[in-house]
């Protein structure tokens, strides 16, 4: 199902090289398309105390978005079960409530569970970083595809540290080949 198929690209850097239906229509969607861009991993959840960053996160995406910032969210259950069960559901409710226009994929487990395994880009995320502890851990994604930083539930996505980081990202040109 939507563990996220492996995709022979050789372009692409491997924590992206990676497909999964998007939330809205379940179209597959390449990560490698964001290869070059700095990009935010988070895990999301529609009845989470920490649900309210939707609103810190498209204004991330909003301000940065052309200067090469992606957010991407994956929804999850994983955690308290703080999710809706319908793909259908969770896109409208981010929509009407938070305005959410920053690319959202169909709900996933990002953490191993009894009954089903992470996707495989939350694989590669917890042994290169840490496995998510919670809804809205997020991972920053260098332009050259490699982890540089995660942040725990508590970190805004506005927060000085966080935003300091993504604008450090995003004026690093890579070195050409």
């Amino acid at each position: 199902g939507l563990v996220g198929l492996r995709v022979a690209n050789a372009s692409c850097p491997d924590l992206l090289n990676h497909e999964f239906p998007k939330l809205q229509d379940d179209t597959p969607q390449n990560l490698c398309m964001y290869k070059n861009s700095v990009v935010l991993v988070v895990n999301t959840a529609s009845f989470c105390g920490f649900t309210k960053q939707y609103e810190g996160l498209e204004n991330l995406y909003k301000k940065y978005k052309t200067k090469g910032l992606v957010v991407l969210g994956f929804p999850s259950g994983n955690f308290r079960n703080q999710e809706y069960s319908s793909n259908k559901k969770i896109a409208e409710f981010c929509k009407n409530t938070y305005g959410v226009k920053f690319p959202m994929f169909a709900k996933s487990n990002v953490i191993d569970s009894e009954n089903a395994l992470a996707n495989h880009l939350f694989k590669k995320l917890s042994v290169l970083a840490e496995p998510p502890r919670w809804n809205f851990h997020k991972y920053l994604i260098g332009k050259d595809g490699k982890i540089i930083n995660w942040f725990s539930s508590m970190t805004s996505p506005t927060s000085e540290g966080l935003v300091n980081q993504i604008e450090t990202c995003l004026l690093y040109t890579s070195p050409s080949p």
